[in-house]
């Protein structure tokens, strides 16, 4: 069975299938802000969004990490690596990408398993 949730015509937040959550791809919450502040709000997001669907950072299978320029790199994986629990980073892969508006600087798409 699948479970889609906050489903839009263009997609949904969330989507469950046998017990792997997708999450759609998560921006930060204030685009005017530094790498440092837009990767910390969007792992945020990716966190609310994890508990919601019965999961959380430990249970995380997979991420891909678009950044707007490798310049930033190492600002974002400051973030990145204080907010993943020691021991339990996911798969994950890192790509420079043209953004949907000029002024994100990252975006992640994340897979995860039910608790």
């Amino acid at each position: 069975m699948i479970e889609r949730q906050e489903t839009k015509a263009r997609m949904s937040r969330v989507v469950k299938h046998n017990g792997t959550i997708y999450l759609c791809g998560q921006v930060c919450a204030d685009a005017t802000k530094d790498i440092t502040e837009q990767t910390q709000t969007m792992l945020d997001k990716v966190e609310v969004l994890l508990e919601q669907a019965g999961s959380d950072k430990e249970h995380m299978l997979s991420a891909t990490i678009y950044i707007k320029d490798m310049s930033l790199f190492a600002e974002m994986n400051a973030v990145w690596d204080n907010w993943v629990p020691a021991g339990y980073a996911p798969a994950r892969a890192c790509v420079e990408a043209s953004m949907a508006r000029d002024v994100l600087l990252v975006e992640i798409s994340v897979i995860a398993a039910e608790k």
